[in-house]
């Protein structure tokens, strides 16, 4: 969409994965272990630095559309009760972001006693096959015709975690940008925490490494560390990186002339330059 902002393309395409079951975000969202859904995202807009957010909000279609109201408002990150007071001030309909496939997964679980640290949280065994690869957080990154960046984050969490968990999706953490460089991550939340993987790059790259340098160093950081998770990236310049130390990373990116997947990674960063 030609003239599109960032920001507005960010909470588009996010919109358009939180309404695809197969992922962990908005409709398909997993299951907390009380038998709840409790959603959170975030929105960064890069060129004025404004971070905006909504933790464990519940019965909302769009979680990022929260978090694109909160953009004017100068308390930006809300929490359950707040996200809920506000979804009632947009007046947005109420919506049950619950499908047949998170039910079953839960009460599966829960016949295990929740044995499991987590619910496998991308959907479709026709994309991944292994357990240990589901990790469903969805994530945009955006450079637009003005050269501003933008990030957009949303999740249902880990699934069969504590009432009350709070992960990094809403969190700088999780998802970052300034006017040099924008990031979304994906994975175990804790270990996106205590890595503080998003704003880690954008800070390397803003300090004047190249945003594959800013990667390669955070993720080699990371895989001495032991962490799980992965993160997409751009650059002022129109850079392109990805990078996982988890064993599948799905994301695509459009270069203005064509869309390419990651389906075929082998590296723990790769990158394009345009």
């Amino acid at each position: 969409m030609n003239g599109t902002s960032a920001t507005d393309a960010v909470v588009r395409g996010c919109q358009l994965l939180e309404d695809d079951p197969r992922f962990n975000a908005g409709t398909g969202s997993v299951l907390q272990s009380d038998g709840q859904i409790r959603m959170s995202a975030s929105l960064m807009e890069g060129q004025s630095q404004r971070f905006s957010g909504v933790i464990n909000v519940s019965r909302v279609q769009h979680p990022i559309q929260l978090a694109e109201a909160l953009q004017g408002s100068d308390d930006r990150v809300l929490s359950d009760y707040g996200a809920a007071e506000l979804l009632r001030d947009l007046q947005l309909p109420v919506y049950n972001p619950m499908t047949k496939l998170r039910l079953q997964e839960w009460l599966q679980e829960r016949q295990a006693n929740f044995s499991h640290k987590m619910a496998g949280v991308i959907a479709e065994d026709e994309l991944v096959t292994s357990s240990e690869a589901r990790r469903g957080t969805i994530g945009v990154v955006v450079l637009d015709g003005r050269g501003h960046l933008a990030a957009g984050t949303s999740t249902g969490g880990k699934g069969f975690e504590r009432i009350g968990r709070v992960s990094d999706s809403a969190m700088p953490a999780g998802n970052y940008a300034t006017a040099d460089a924008a990031v979304s991550c994906t994975g175990i939340g804790e270990d996106i925490m205590e890595e503080c993987l998003a704003a880690r790059i954008v800070v390397r790259v803003t300090d004047g490494s190249s945003l594959v340098n800013a990667m390669e160093r955070s993720f080699k950081e990371a895989r001495k560390n032991q962490r799980d998770f992965a993160a997409i990236a751009l650059d002022a310049n129109g850079a392109i990186a990805w990078g996982k130390t988890s064993e599948v990373l799905l994301a695509a990116y459009h270069t203005g002339e064509k869309i390419v997947d990651t389906l075929n990674m082998t590296k723990d960063v790769e990158f394009l330059s345009i």
